[in-house]
């Protein structure tokens, strides 16, 4: 099975890599082999690399910046994709494209199923969702949130080096989701693939939290592995308290389990995850 990943250089696209199995004959791109904004340049890669399966995690994730930049953020998360169906359509191979909560409002009062109605509240989730409609009923869509992974940039590693200028800090309390280590994502995707499966899923670690939540835990998980010095005083303040560009979606949980369905596996609760991240933090040094 010959794969081609995009965004190699990213938290999922490193991890995809790392966990890719054995009889998946990998090559990995990212911007500096081709510009995701030119049609002409990444049409060009995608006959020349013709893989069977093109897992898609590039992505112009840059939220806020994207309030005032969609142009960009739409050529990358939207027009890239369409280039991408289209030349696996004509190459006879799948696409595996991997988008986000944020195509959501967060008005629900549940966790949100893949077929869920989406509305978007911000350029980013505007974007995300118009890729989302290039694919095709054979293709695979993996929703994903609040992904992060040791050496990468993220919340996580935000919160550790935050937690260790400071001895006080305050956090969203009022944005409820999960967050997703992207190893076990990877994973995930990786399985799917085996399972032909195409359609839609969900895939985010198991249980409901805020922002302020991850950041407790955070600094008691990494204060105990020696990541942080001092435990500082972590206040919780509101969206209001922390006006950004773009609208956050208030709830965004995913709701993953036809997912866990079909590959018969169990959900890993989120604090499972963020200590296995902690410790190969750790372990980096």
């Amino acid at each position: 099975m010959k794969v081609l990943i995009t965004g190699a250089n990213g938290q999922l696209g490193g991890a995809l890599q790392r966990t890719a199995p054995a009889h998946a004959d990998l090559n990995a791109i990212d911007v500096d082999d081709v510009d995701f904004t030119e049609d002409a340049m990444l049409r060009a890669r995608l006959v020349v690399e013709s893989p069977d399966v093109l897992i898609n995690a590039a992505a112009y994730t840059a939220v806020d910046k994207a309030e005032s930049d969609e142009q960009t953020a739409r050529a990358i998360n939207a027009d890239a994709v369409a280039i991408m169906a289209e030349e696996m359509e004509a190459q006879g191979g799948k696409l595996v494209h991997v988008s986000t909560d944020f195509v959501f409002d967060g008005t629900s009062s549940r966790a949100y199923r893949p077929d869920d109605p989406r509305n978007p509240i911000s350029a980013y989730g505007r974007t995300k969702a118009a890729g989302e409609d290039h694919l095709r009923d054979t293709d695979l869509l993996v929703r994903t949130a609040w992904v992060y992974e040791a050496g990468g940039a993220n919340f996580v590693r935000t919160m550790i080096r935050l937690m260790n200028e400071r001895d006080e800090l305050g956090v969203v309390s009022d944005q409820i989701g999960s967050p997703t280590w992207a190893t076990g994502l990877a994973n995930t995707i990786w399985s799917l693939i085996d399972k032909s499966a195409s359609g839609t899923f969900h895939h985010s670690d198991d249980g409901a939290i805020s922002w302020f939540d991850f950041a407790v835990a955070i600094a008691e998980e990494g204060h105990e592995l020696g990541l942080i010095a001092k435990v500082p005083n972590i206040k919780p303040i509101t969206t209001a308290d922390y006006p950004t560009p773009a609208k956050r979606p208030a709830f965004s949980l995913l709701d993953c389990s036809a997912t866990r369905e079909l590959l018969g596996d169990q959900p890993v609760p989120w604090r499972t995850n963020l200590r296995r991240m902690l410790e190969q933090e750790q372990a980096l040094g």
